[in-house]
């Protein structure tokens, strides 16, 4: 199972946009239902995005990247940003009743 966290901090003036396109992911997701990911997204009072995607494939992969509301959100993700996306890793260091414990 691989666990990344993706964070950055979206222009003041596109945030609301920027909060658009990620419902737009999890509309598609709810649609599509794909099996083997968990996704969650967080807003943060100075329009910080924080997003944890946790893939249960053994090769790490997520479906989500093959949503074409992805691929919309991605498309100038740059360009709404004030600070760029840092992608990273994590690992669980505690966890109660937010995750599935496999």
């Amino acid at each position: 199972m691989r666990r990344t966290l993706i964070r950055y901090k979206a222009k003041p003036e596109l945030a609301d946009r920027n909060a658009e396109l990620v419902s737009a992911v999890f509309a598609e997701l709810k649609a599509a239902r794909p099996d083997g990911v968990r996704y969650l997204t967080l807003r943060l009072e100075d329009d910080t995005f924080i997003h944890f995607v946790e893939a249960a494939a053994e090769d790490g992969s997520s479906p989500i990247p093959k949503l074409k509301a992805f691929q919309v959100f991605q498309d100038g993700i740059r360009d709404r940003c004030a600070d760029p996306p840092l992608v990273r890793d994590v690992r669980i260091v505690g966890n109660y009743r937010m995750l599935d414990e496999s």
